[in-house]
């Protein structure tokens, strides 16, 4: 059993223990003094199981020894809590509706309870109980901070459904201006509408999405990448190119996903110029393998591999990186005798082994790792923290 999980367990034993003494003791008030506070058999019973490591039945004794009235109402919530982090909501769901079948609750105590319930149904899936529950929660709770416990509830259950208006209308504008994480997300909402609106082929609605999501969150990245790609379907390459540039100011973390597209656009523009004033801007401010990289192609180009070498070995001085040196291998490939060859072949394949197995992008927040860009990562569900890993093994 998890350390975690134990912790819970004693925290409601000893909860329950003094409740079950406080009510024994106010019992034996009326008899001799020597003869009250004693325990009930179930409470060590359940606490023998808990000690021997079996929580399950740990539980199930502490809530038959536990009668609901409106003293026990938080620990009954605490313990279908436990079953619910454990994997087993269906239980969860007993405790909590075996709760509010009881009259005595009052009205705080019933929407904590209805909450719980909620969740329970979440973790199941259940979603149009959840949602039912929660919409009568939003507008009937007598406790503000239950009202929006539940708005938050709300809009995790309207994401997962992928209703993104529901979600923005249930959010917007208390969530979206006190939460830092909701507000990102909101932009992502208004992104999602516009890749909808743009396969619809609607780009002037998909336009407007984006330029909605900007106003609630101006560091959006993915809202001037998507904007680049309307510009693009319809041949505005410069168009493109200048919202695709404002993407490492946004972001730096952002700056290699823009780079092969400008690259494209300013070659169809036949602008070799700008291309290389904005990678040596960036180089000044930004100076990562996959600029240093797209520098050196263009140096290869203009004036020879020597030249494109001399460059990457300088850049690698300060700022070390593992695609670095492969691409650096990749020039002395170029120009080098059946010997050297053979050498720079065999280091090639351990760089390039090395490099296919780390992911090129990772969750800032629960480092999940892909090959892919994710806006939202799969396993924590938050947006716009999935980047191209940095340092030596990245950027």
């Amino acid at each position: 059993m998890s350390d975690v999980l134990l912790l819970a367990l004693l925290v409601a034993a000893i909860a329950i223990g003094w409740w079950l003494g406080r009510r024994d003791g106010g019992r034996s008030r009326s008899r001799a003094r020597g003869a009250g506070g004693a325990l009930p058999k179930d409470y060590f019973v359940g606490l023998n199981y808990l000690l021997n490591e079996q929580p399950d039945r740990a539980i199930e004794t502490f809530t038959q020894a536990l009668e609901v009235n409106s003293d026990t109402v938080e620990t009954h919530i605490a313990l279908g809590n436990l079953y619910r982090s454990r994997g087993e909501a269906d239980r969860a769901v007993r405790i909590h509706q075996n709760l509010l079948a009881r009259p005595a609750l009052t009205a705080s105590q019933s929407g904590q309870v209805q909450l719980e319930l909620s969740r329970d149904f979440l973790n199941l899936g259940l979603l149009d109980r959840a949602e039912r529950l929660l919409l009568s929660l939003q507008k009937n709770a007598t406790e503000e901070d239950q009202k929006i416990a539940a708005r938050r509830l709300l809009v995790d259950l309207f994401e997962r459904e992928k209703e993104w208006p529901q979600a923005l209308e249930v959010a917007q504008p208390q969530l979206v201006r006190q939460d830092p994480d909701i507000r990102r997300a909101a932009a992502h909402w208004h992104c999602e509408i516009a890749q909808q609106q743009r396969a619809a082929s609607s780009p002037s609605l998909a336009r407007k999405s984006l330029r909605q999501a900007l106003n609630v969150d101006g560091r959006c990245v993915r809202a001037n990448w998507m904007l680049g790609q309307l510009e693009w379907d319809i041949g505005q390459y410069r168009d493109a190119a200048r919202y695709w540039q404002r993407i490492p100011e946004q972001d730096p973390g952002f700056t290699a996903i823009v780079l092969e597209p400008l690259r494209d656009a300013y070659r169809l523009l036949d602008d070799d110029k700008s291309w290389w004033q904005f990678l040596e801007q960036l180089l000044q401010k930004h100076p990562q393998t996959t600029v240093v990289i797209m520098a050196a192609d263009t140096l290869r180009r203009r004036q020879g591999a020597q030249m494109a070498c001399a460059f990457v070995s300088e850049q690698l001085r300060e700022h070390p990186s593992l695609r670095g040196i492969d691409y650096l291998m990749d020039l002395y490939l170029d120009d080098s005798d059946p010997d050297e060859r053979d050498r720079l072949e065999l280091l090639k394949q351990h760089t390039h082994q090395l490099l296919s197995v780390r992911p090129r992008h990772r969750c800032q927040r629960c480092g999940f790792g892909a090959e892919q860009l994710h806006w939202q990562c799969p396993r924590c569900r938050y947006w716009g923290t999935s980047k191209p890993v940095t340092g030596l093994e990245g950027e």
